[in-house]
């Protein structure tokens, strides 16, 4: 009944509210004006030939969650394709750049039902895999309508959306009876979705435990690694405000500790690489500024990476790396990727954008903890200083991310009765 009433209203409203809305967003640059006929349901590509697996996700994560899954789905099935959408101008041009051959973009169609039934009769998707949080109405029923298999992926829901939608019990069930089956990240996920109206759900594991390294460019890496002159080599990630002051605090002493070590601070925000040139300067820090192209010299203490889309080279560098957003209640940032180019992953004591991922990394001994600036700099120096040690971090951080990454397989086995 709810679906229903939404679409009817939604047929009536368009033209009168959310057209305007949509023209704002235009004006505003958030809408691909030369590819807006795909959100109306006007496909600008023909329907390739064979199977056509379906993957929906929102923002840039969840697209780039999708890479590992879309190329074992298309290794799996050689005369398939796969068409991505997502609803975002951003996320758009990082799918354009990363899929692989047999896969491409579309836009969400805006959820009316009228653009839902032509993008739908245009494609006549064989699956449809779901991993965005939101559950749109039109979009929902019109698959189901059609009995395209729908399953939702990596389903996630917080604490507060549970509660949320627990007093609204009545739509979550008449939404979730659309989906043919339910993938939670977590068992607590799972047994969430099936409390708020998910007939068959269960946990395969994280998906994004096993996302696709960053691309490293030979180049580049090979430049750094002659300026680098095999000096002793620590990388600090994804770093916010404040936390590259409390590490640059004790570099001087771990410099001491370990002569001739080379510090390489890879910001979140590669914007605020000046400032943090100028904090480390204070305090006395011989540093380089990476968009300057500025060089690593010998007595260069600090090497600031303000850059996008070179993290891999830093982490193929690099034995050890600390990931930021956790010194500062931030929550913490992505600690999978270096474990998979086989690093020794040091955090700190604010994760808990990371709960389920870090409670199995404790628990296989891949990630080390620490509970401030001082324990950063105390296990630092350990591992600088044991290479056994050392190495016996790096492999298990390494066979933990490629043993979390077998859940692929486990979504491709379930989902192979529906292909």
């Amino acid at each position: 009944m709810f679906i229903r009433i939404y679409n009817t209203l939604i047929r009536i409203l368009y033209p009168l509210v959310i057209k305007r809305y949509i023209k704002k967003r235009q004006l505003n640059g958030k809408e691909d004006v030369k590819r807006f006929n795909e959100r109306i349901g006007r496909p600008s590509k023909k329907r390739p030939e064979g199977k056509l697996i379906w993957l929906h996700g929102a923002s840039v994560g969840e697209s780039l969650s999708m890479l590992p899954l879309i190329n074992k789905l298309l290794e799996s099935y050689p005369d398939s394709h796969v068409m991505v959408t997502t609803g975002t101008v951003t996320s758009a041009e990082v799918m354009e750049k990363r899929l692989p051959e047999r896969a491409f973009h579309q836009y969400i169609p805006i959820d009316n039902p009228a653009f839902v039934t032509r993008f739908i009769r245009h494609w006549q998707p064989d699956l449809v895999l779901w991993f965005e949080s939101d559950l749109w109405p039109a979009l929902l029923s019109g698959i189901k309508r059609k009995n395209i298999p729908l399953i939702l992926v990596n389903g996630r829901i917080s604490n507060k959306s549970f509660k949320r939608w627990q007093q609204f019990d009545f739509i979550s069930k008449e939404l979730l009876d659309c989906f043919t089956f339910c993938l939670g990240q977590s068992e607590e996920d799972a047994y969430r979705l099936r409390v708020l109206g998910a007939k068959n759900s269960m946990c395969l594991g994280n998906l994004k435990y096993a996302g696709i390294n960053p691309p490293v460019d030979p180049n580049k890496k090979a430049e750094i690694e002659k300026q680098i002159n095999g000096r002793p080599l620590w990388v600090v990630s994804s770093t916010h405000h404040d936390e590259e002051l409390k590490i640059g605090r004790f570099l001087k002493n771990t410099n001491t500790e370990i002569p001739g070590l080379l510090t390489l601070i890879a910001p979140r925000h590669p914007n605020r690489g000046p400032e943090i040139q100028e904090q480390l300067n204070g305090l006395g820090l011989k540093t380089a500024l990476r968009s300057k192209g500025e060089k690593i010299s010998p007595d260069t203490n600090v090497y600031i990476a303000d850059t996008i889309g070179e993290v891999g080279i830093w982490y193929d560098l690099s034995p050890i790396v600390f990931i930021g957003g956790s010194l500062i209640p931030h929550g913490g940032q992505n600690f999978m990727e270096p474990s998979r180019f086989r690093d020794a992953v040091i955090v700190g004591p604010y994760m808990h954008n990371f709960t389920d991922a870090m409670n199995r990394a404790k628990k296989a001994d891949a990630v080390i903890q620490v509970n401030d600036a001082a324990e950063l700099e105390n296990m630092l120096l350990q591992l600088l200083q044991n290479k056994d040690l050392l190495e016996a971090k790096r492999s298990l951080a390494y066979n933990w991310a490629y043993g979390e990454a077998k859940v692929l397989d486990g979504i491709v086995e379930k989902i192979k009765g529906y292909l």
